[in-house]
């Protein structure tokens, strides 16, 4: 563990590369409250779903509220494993699922940046959830039908920039986990893996991001798309709104431009998906809040 304030070249660079993970993973936005003022990964923000209002927990190093009793086993065993150090099963409205893929390297320096943040004593906010979902047992089911742990492998025959994009996406920024629609269950339906959901989290509609050109980005160019994870801008000249704006604000607008272009390269490769949930790209300017 690294001492808040180290001076080293090594401890230096540790927490600069755990802070870029922090960014790519979009920790900040989930953990803290949608208001101003709001305290930094103390918890609380509400995840509204079909199943239920989830409320994301402090992840400050608050040795009462937070994670400052934690090591980091128990860290890696909660990020990649969906686990808590009690043993309990955490709910998948943590993408636990898409944060299994990171490689070990990055859940360390993760770790490492996230015990040097302000710790806040702040409690946990209980979930909002129907009965028949208040045991966590259902989620040891839930699991076993859709849960597949393991780290992201490179995919041999294709170039290094598509792999690193293919990393960021599905592991770090967990696209799918928003842009994937789900069953009845909550479980993701992977043959329409990225194209858009009518109901998604926090409500409303989440955009098809595949290459299809009648409803989804079909239309873009890669350059396109690393602008818009750079600036939010647009192609048709809009900019994006809601959910997607925050996380351009706090994630994706800090990645290096080579990140950004190794994502939009992945994306744009994906197999093309007509979603009639996803919205018609014309070449002309849509509403704010709308991914074009």
């Amino acid at each position: 563990m690294l001492a808040a304030g180290s001076s080293s070249a090594a401890d230096a660079d540790v927490l600069a590369r755990g802070a870029y993970v922090y960014r790519a993973s979009g920790c900040l936005a989930c953990h803290t409250e949608d208001r101003v003022g709001a305290v930094p990964l103390a918890g609380g923000r509400a995840l509204a779903t079909p199943l239920g209002t989830f409320h994301a927990p402090n992840v400050t190093p608050d040795p009462e509220h937070g994670i400052g009793r934690w090591s980091e086993s128990d860290f890696a065993r909660a990020l990649t494993r969906g686990i808590a150090p009690d043993g309990s099963p955490y709910y998948p409205s943590f993408p636990y699922t898409s944060y299994t893929r990171m490689r070990p390297e990055d859940v360390s320096v993760l770790w490492a940046y996230l015990r040097t943040v302000e710790p806040a004593p702040a409690r946990d906010r209980p979930h909002e959830l129907p009965l028949y979902l208040r045991a966590r047992v259902v989620n040891w089911v839930w699991r076993a039908l859709y849960f597949t742990p393991g780290a992201f492998a490179d995919d041999p025959s294709r170039p290094a920039e598509w792999n690193r994009g293919a990393y960021l996406a599905e592991a770090l920024a967990h696209c799918g986990e928003c842009h994937t629609p789900r069953n009845v269950l909550g479980g993701l339906d992977d043959a329409r893996r990225y194209a858009g959901a009518a109901q998604g989290a926090e409500g409303g509609s989440v955009p098809n991001i595949t290459p299809d050109r009648a409803t989804g980005i079909g239309r873009w160019r890669p350059g396109d798309l690393a602008e818009y994870l750079a600036s939010g801008a647009t192609p048709s000249g809009d900019y994006a709104g809601g959910g997607m704006a925050e996380v351009i604000e706090n994630g994706t607008r800090h990645l290096t431009a080579a990140d950004r272009a190794a994502i939009a390269a992945y994306v744009l490769s994906l197999p093309a998906v007509e979603n009639a949930a996803g919205r018609k790209e014309r070449g002309v300017t849509q509403p704010r809040g709308e991914f074009d």
